[in-house]
């Protein structure tokens, strides 16, 4: 794929690619009656199909929509970086990162690229100290396990700490 910013970067035209996916999730989402479907299926199962929501088939389309987010993942990452082609080993902690930056990025459309890039920055900067200052790479674990633990677990956080509960709105 193209680089976006010149060959001293590394990084090319599947991150303009997962913007343009980022842009449409959030507009299926927010704005459409599919997306409409899908929020009150996930809120509560139970009182969407009361209310005439076809819950299987929306667990079957969202389940549809997220191999093509998926595939869309995959098919940049081949082209883009690696250049090895497609073995097994290609990146198998691909879905574990990406439940972690789900839950940083609170499973909102508009807060998933923020945390993808603050992980991918770790990811690409632990690689570089451990090779140019010997630093250990699992620092950058335990630095990304404190900020799951911190920002997207607070209800244990608060019973841990003893912190009163947020008010509700």
């Amino acid at each position: 794929m193209p680089k976006v910013l010149g060959d001293q970067f590394n990084l090319h035209l599947g991150f303009v690619l997962a913007l343009i996916a980022v842009a449409i999730v959030w507009w299926l989402l927010n704005r459409s009656t599919l997306g409409y479907r899908i929020r009150a299926v996930g809120d509560n199962p139970h009182a969407a199909r009361a209310s005439g929501i076809n819950v299987g088939m929306t667990y079957t389309v969202v389940m549809l929509i997220a191999g093509a987010l998926v595939g869309l993942a995959g098919a940049n990452r081949v082209p883009g970086t690696v250049t090895s082609g497609v073995t097994t080993d290609l990146d198998a902690g691909i879905g574990f990162d990406a439940i972690t930056v789900a839950l940083l990025g609170r499973s909102r459309p508009l807060g998933i690229p923020g945390a993808g890039i603050l992980f991918g920055a770790f990811k690409a900067g632990g690689f570089a100290m451990q090779a140019s200052e010997g630093i250990p790479v699992d620092i950058v674990l335990v630095v990304q396990s404190l900020i799951v633990l911190f920002i997207a677990a607070p209800p244990p956080v608060r019973a841990i700490f003893r912190l009163p509960a947020k008010e509700a709105k």
